[in-house]
């Protein structure tokens, strides 16, 4: 089953991941990066070039973008404190949920492939799952 899931979508997948795994059916998790938001990448709606569809995306509008941030913030953390990115933190999370799921980032350069790669290496403690698992909750704004 292909869908959005990731450190901040996480709408259906979790309630559909047991009957999916009783049947053998893997997932595969597309914009694990929350399109690019929890990269880290954005500091403001404004970093959108023109015609870019996240502009009118509810999360990324000016105050839910903000409010958001609170959750980069979080990524970023534990990313400093692991030496890696946060891209490689949110990939990695998607990584935990089992063998069975798989994320699908869009990677446009080589650069990003590699670092992508890296999330391959990264682990969690239960402190910094803890940390990560409530990050859904906590965001402002339709997911369309």
């Amino acid at each position: 089953m292909q869908s959005e899931y990731s450190l901040w979508t996480r709408e259906n997948v979790e309630e559909l991941l047991p009957v999916l795994r009783e049947l053998g059916i893997g997932t595969v998790a597309y914009s694990p990066l929350g399109r690019g938001f929890l990269t880290g990448r954005f500091t403001s709606p404004a970093d959108f070039e023109p015609g870019d569809f996240r502009a009118s995306n509810p999360r990324f509008a000016q105050d839910a973008f903000a409010a958001n941030m609170r959750i980069v913030d979080v990524v970023k953390q534990i990313a400093a404190g692991k030496g890696a990115t946060p891209a490689q933190v949110a990939l990695a999370w998607v990584h935990s949920r089992g063998d069975d799921v798989v994320p699908i980032p869009g990677t446009r350069r080589p650069a990003r492939l590699e670092e992508n790669a890296g999330a391959l290496e990264v682990s969690f403690t239960r402190d910094e799952l803890d940390r990560l698992e409530p990050l859904s909750r906590q965001v402002v704004g339709a997911r369309y």
